[in-house]
């Protein structure tokens, strides 16, 4: 039996009483103060909290709030588990359902439904949609006496976690929500909606595959759609970077990093037909740009690298190898963005004390490698110098093939459960069939998951659908842009919208406008607050036209 067989099987046979509840008529509409299992003819629920909350200065419109948790049981590590969620309501709804994937695992963040893009403020609560929200199957905030900075990755030690991780949690609370949603308003959801960016990414993939027939439109941003292979580059920089400098945050200052970024820009700003101080034409800036140029020569008089700065970064740009030279993840592209903030944050320096200030790859990608992506999981000591250790003492020859390994009570590897089905031969026939629409979308200066894994993932369910998979699902490079957000770049994105129009009026987004978000602090300060944008459909690039440069309709998407 397949693996993703398998997964239906854990999901449905897991929950199948829940299931059968949950799909059931709906009873007639309830206060919010009434709602309970046994009000809402729900088994297998316990709700902890059904209120009604008035408007604030942080949400616009009064709502029920209910908090409750499912799939309660122990773990083989004797740990208590349990899938715990919260569900706005709002008392205006719009008959629509907001599944709001997060990003960060462990912990409920609150259900406002975050539209993804920059600005924060535009809830989706806000405009009438009921969300859902949830921890994924575990409660990090519960291990920490067990060691805080390994806290996030305890759950790796319970295979059913690892699983509810993966996908389990996202196919349980889904007929959960709508049944909850159809029971309070006394009508069933019309339509409904998943969105999330990074690990949240990785999850609305998941949705369109596992789910078809679920979810009306997807909003899925830097997908992490190879968590496992993306967590091979943690060692890979750790071992590259400190070896510069005996540690991590010396290996490139930010004058070193900017360096570079203004090197990129150099290079490649005019190749979109304007000097703007973006890089619009990411592709053709890989075949251009060349990072020997910024190498300190014999008779240097300008700021430069030196030669093991610049076979540092090759290296790092070239992603994680075995001894035979076959990649095991992916390359990465050169962007402006590697000067920007969360690109140093990422890879070499944090400021946060009591990680040692070490950089994100190493508190957090240290745990998740050895605890949730390693089969069996390794233990570690919750300090800084354990983590970094982990990373060094990693042989990506001895080590790598744990990803994919099973072990004991261990049936499913880190990659059966972490990767949405199909994810080196995508189709999502079912989806497409069913009418779903889709909106991906990845900044080009990514540093915890390679942008040109997204594009090859894109590429491949076009092949996969005739040459285009453009009728129901459309890619977005953003240039400039970091993880989610951040960078040089207008990070301002306005997707859902676009993918709402899609969904409800047949209307097909082409180049959909970014802005500048004011309080992005990689912004140049020549840049006007006012600066917009066209996003274009991959294989598409902006390019400059006439007009106002800090204008979208100064420009137009060509190939």
């Amino acid at each position: 039996m397949g693996v993703h067989s398998r997964r239906m099987m854990l999901a449905t046979g897991a929950t199948a009483a829940m299931w059968l509840v949950a799909n059931s008529p709906a009873a007639a509409a309830l206060q919010c103060k009434d709602l309970t299992a046994e009000t809402l003819g729900m088994e297998g629920i316990t709700i902890l909290t059904s209120e009604s909350i008035v408007p604030d200065d942080r949400l616009a419109g009064g709502h029920c709030l209910v908090e409750a948790k499912t799939a309660e049981r122990t773990g083989i590590d004797n740990q208590p588990y349990a899938i715990s969620f919260e569900l706005r309501m709002p008392d205006d709804w719009n008959g629509r359902f907001f599944h709001q994937l997060n990003g960060t695992v462990g912990e409920i963040i609150p259900a406002v439904g975050l539209m993804l893009g920059g600005d924060i403020s535009r809830k989706a609560l806000d405009l009438g949609y009921a969300v859902l929200s949830s921890d994924g199957g575990h409660d990090r905030g519960r291990r920490h006496d067990d060691g805080l900075l390994i806290a996030a990755g305890l759950f790796g030690l319970d295979p059913q976690a690892r699983s509810y991780h993966g996908y389990m949690s996202l196919q349980t609370l889904t007929p959960i929500a709508k049944k909850l949603i159809a029971t309070y308003y006394d009508r069933p959801v019309e339509h409904s909606y998943a969105v999330g960016c990074s690990i949240g990414g990785r999850s609305a993939i998941l949705a369109a595959a596992l789910q078809p027939d679920d979810y009306d439109g997807i909003l899925a941003g830097a997908p992490g759609l190879d968590m496992p292979r993306a967590a091979l580059q943690h060692p890979l920089d750790v071992q590259t970077f400190a070896a510069l400098a005996g540690d991590l945050a010396s290996a490139f200052s930010p004058a070193d990093l900017t360096l570079v970024a203004d090197g990129i820009r150099a290079t490649c700003d005019k190749l979109d037909g304007v000097e703007d101080g973006m890089v619009l034409d990411t592709r053709a800036c890989q075949a251009t740009f060349d990072i020997t140029t910024l190498q300190c020569g014999p008779e240097s008089g300008q700021p430069c690298l030196s030669p093991q700065q610049v076979a540092a970064l090759q290296k790092v740009h070239a992603g994680p190898k075995d001894k035979n030279g076959t990649s095991l993840y992916s390359d990465w592209l050169w962007d402006v963005g590697i000067g920007a903030s969360y690109w140093r944050l990422w890879k070499l320096e944090s400021e946060v004390s009591i990680w040692g200030r070490m950089p994100v790859i190493v508190i957090a990608g240290a745990p998740a490698l050895a605890y949730v992506y390693s089969t069996p999981p390794t233990q570690l000591e919750s300090t800084p110098a354990a983590l970094e250790k982990f990373l060094l003492d990693f042989d990506l020859d001895r080590d790598a093939a744990k990803i994919d390994a099973t072990d004991g009570p261990f049936k499913e590897s880190a990659t059966d459960f972490m990767t949405p089905p199909g994810v080196r031969n995508p189709e999502l026939h079912a989806f497409k069939a069913s009418g779903g629409k889709m909106l991906i979308f990845h900044g080009t200066s990514d540093p915890m998951f390679s942008e040109k894994a997204t594009e090859r993932w894109y590429a491949r369910l076009a092949e996969k659908n005739g040459g285009s998979a453009a009728d129901f699902a459309k890619y977005y490079p953003v240039p400039g842009m970091t993880h989610c957000a951040g960078g040089p770049a207008t990070d301002d994105l306005s997707f859902f919208d676009a993918l709402v129009e899609w969904v409800e009026a047949g209307v097909e987004p082409h180049a959909v406008t970014a802005a500048v978000r004011p309080n992005n602090e990689d912004i140049p300060p020549e840049w006007s607050n006012e600066r917009t944008r066209p996003l274009c459909p991959w294989p598409q690039v902006a390019r400059y036209r006439d007009g106002d440069i800090e204008k979208a309709e100064s420009f137009a998407c060509a190939q």
